[in-house]
């Protein structure tokens, strides 16, 4: 299958992590994924969810299959009719997705609706995913991660050009079963704050400087991931008039979905200078490659081995 190969990348031009960022960190392409990783194939599929409009499902089921994640497959003639097939590359972001469902659980609980629940088939049991490392296979956290800057980490090509734009409160939107996630990756700004805070930014300065993003925006993001409990502004003794910004519990929790969309975008997208980042797992100095496990069995994570379960609403009322 053509669309399953590796997309190299043009010279100089946006890297593995500004394409990654480019396709999930709009809401839309996670919500149709979502649905896609559990079965929808057709168009109907995705309307009888509800929410989504015509113009934005054909648009983003366009945009999905020039870049790899869908083929567009005939099933029908008179009238032609065509259903949308997960790629291996497509398929790749289950990882992802159950990453963001396994932190938003933890750490935005009263979402509405509530978030699915996640069944491991092989044994059998209710679990949250672990993070482990595929050469050693033991559980890993943002401490136990080293990740160094490669060949085509320059960070003007790492902030894609562009993600969907916020809504007005007005617009018809998914559900928000991804909130405070989208309000960590969901616009371009947003991602590459993240990604500077990651990689160890603390000052107002090394935002500017590294993303390139106007002060303005700089101030707007660093303040909505304050609201949202993610960073946490340290005082400057020797200034007092200047804050550090630091990673909460709750930011550093996000790691797993930081390192499984990049380790995504590099897995499918090849930029021709090399990796953007390159990830060592500390102290062991081989290469890390992320992996998922069951909390409650320790067995790695296959795409065919979790059932998503959604949560019937008596039980937490």
């Amino acid at each position: 299958m053509e669309c399953d190969r590796v997309t190299t990348l043009e010279p100089d031009g946006d890297n593995a992590i500004a394409v990654a960022l480019g396709i999930l960190g709009d809401e839309w392409n996670l919500w149709i994924l979502r649905h896609a990783v559990q079965g929808a194939q057709r168009y109907g599929d995705w309307m009888g969810q509800g929410a989504i409009s015509n113009s934005v499902l054909s648009s983003r089921l366009a945009n999905l299959t020039e870049k790899g994640l869908f083929e567009r497959v005939q099933y029908a003639q008179r009238p032609d009719r065509y259903e949308y097939v997960l790629t291996r590359r497509g398929a790749g972001v289950w990882t992802l997705l159950l990453s963001m469902w396994a932190w938003e659980q933890v750490w935005a609980p009263t979402s509405s609706p509530p978030l699915p629940e996640m069944r491991h088939l092989t044994c059998g049991e209710l679990f949250s995913p672990m993070l482990i490392c595929r050469e050693c296979g033991k559980a890993v956290d943002v401490h136990d991660v080293v990740a160094d800057l490669g060949p085509s980490g320059v960070w003007s090509r790492s902030v894609p050009a562009s993600i969907a734009r916020r809504r007005s409160a007005k617009a018809k939107q998914p559900s928000q079963m991804l909130a405070h996630t989208m309000e960590l990756l969901g616009d371009r700004w947003s991602a590459a704050i993240l990604g500077a805070l990651f990689l160890g930014a603390h000052r107002f300065g090394e935002f500017s400087e590294r993303t390139s993003a106007p002060p303005t925006m700089v101030a707007d993001r660093l303040a909505r991931f304050v609201r949202l409990g993610a960073v946490d502004t340290v005082p400057n003794p020797a200034r007092p008039d200047w804050v550090s910004y630091r990673l909460t519990g709750k930011g550093l929790a996000f790691f797993p979905v930081v390192v499984f969309m990049i380790t995504w975008g590099q897995r499918w997208f090849h930029a021709p200078e090399g990796p953007a980042l390159i990830f060592t797992h500390r102290g062991t100095g081989h290469e890390f490659r992320p992996r998922l496990a069951c909390d409650r069995c320790r067995v790695e994570l296959t795409s065919g081995g979790v059932s998503i379960e959604p949560v019937v609403e008596s039980e937490h009322e």
